[in-house]
């Protein structure tokens, strides 16, 4: 009985970890992963060199320096422990101990300084940048704008819950009005903060950076995959910082420019220099008679309204400029 008990317990717990294995290799792309413990899968340059950083830089070494560690502590405890030592040592100090102690930290400090400054190095070598997108913070959405598309900024907030639910999108990730770029193209985000500072963050892509009121940051990405990439606000910014998604909408270089063109569809056309005098103003033409008897300036009086003709008319105030006064001479003498 017991040893049927210790298999089945076995045929479990390897059947746990095939599921945690299958549901290791299959994490979702744009966004978390329940119970995972990596990083999101890169679709960015950036990103693909943060893990390469982060697994095969940094996890090598903290692993081998807690395993160091736990074993020179183990070795402390049981050597060293009084049943084993009744006589303890009388020595304070060992100088070859204290340089290996104090030199290795270093040591190995500078080897991770070299691949964490390349890092670095490369958040802020931005290659020429294919599009500009400002966003700004705001408590608590977003605004994009879109210079180089002439698109006046887009309010980017929380997609309801109920909404999001029945669309199988993820709630408190996705926008209304997500971020639009194009696959493949330099993106360059401009970013800064109306009110508090917050922080423009999407894992997929490796960014983030400091929305900071009165200061404008930049960071980038070059998105590899069309898809939909989440990410929130990063920084403590209120009540509501839980509900400022940075959600970013990946699209083919033709659909992006179908998204432009029904951006700026409704947009009026800039005044030409034919319709603009020499001082600026625009030469358009005088207005005719108000409808139904109504005043010049004001609403029109509503179809079948009585007008009193006899109502006085607005009097209208014309500044003029009165010839400079003179000077009464002879009334001084």
């Amino acid at each position: 009985m017991v040893m049927r008990k210790l298999a089945s317990g076995a045929a479990l717990a390897a059947a746990t970890l095939m599921t945690a294995g299958g549901a290791f290799a299959a994490d979702l792309v744009g966004q978390p992963t329940p119970g995972a413990i990596d990083f999101q899968p890169a679709a960015a340059p950036l990103k693909h060199q943060v893990i390469f950083f982060h697994n095969v830089i940094l996890m090598p070494i903290i692993t081998g320096i807690v395993l160091l560690v736990m074993a020179l502590l183990l070795w402390c405890v049981f050597r060293y422990n009084r049943k084993a030592n009744p006589v303890p040592a009388k020595w304070s100090h060992n100088t070859m101990v204290e340089v290996i102690w104090t030199s290795a930290p270093v040591l190995i400090l500078m080897f991770i300084a070299i691949f964490s400054f390349k890092l670095l190095y490369a958040y802020h070598d931005m290659p020429k940048a294919d599009l500009t997108v400002k966003a700004t913070g705001y408590q608590w959405y977003w605004g994009y704008a879109y210079p180089d598309q002439k698109i006046d900024e887009i309010t980017s907030t929380l997609m309801p819950e109920d909404e999001a639910k029945a669309k199988g999108l993820p709630y408190r990730l996705a926008a209304n009005n997500p971020m639009v770029v194009p696959v493949g193209k330099t993106v360059r985000v401009l970013v800064t903060g109306a009110d508090v500072i917050h922080a423009w963050a999407n894992p997929a892509f490796g960014t983030k950076i400091d929305a900071v009121p009165g200061r404008v940051n930049q960071t980038w990405f070059k998105a590899e995959k069309v898809g939909v990439y989440y990410g929130q606000c990063s920084e403590l910014c209120g009540i509501d910082h839980a509900f400022m998604p940075t959600e970013v909408d990946v699209v083919s270089q033709a659909d992006f420019d179908k998204w432009v063109a029904s951006k700026t569809a409704g947009a009026a056309p800039p005044p030409t220099p034919s319709t603009l005098d020499a001082a600026g103003a625009t030469n358009a033409p005088a207005p005719g008679p108000a409808p139904n008897g109504a005043v010049p300036g004001n609403p029109p009086a509503k179809p079948g309204a009585d007008v009193n003709p006899a109502a006085p008319a607005t009097k209208t105030s014309v500044k003029t400029h009165s010839p400079a006064p003179s000077l009464k001479l002879a009334a001084l003498n």
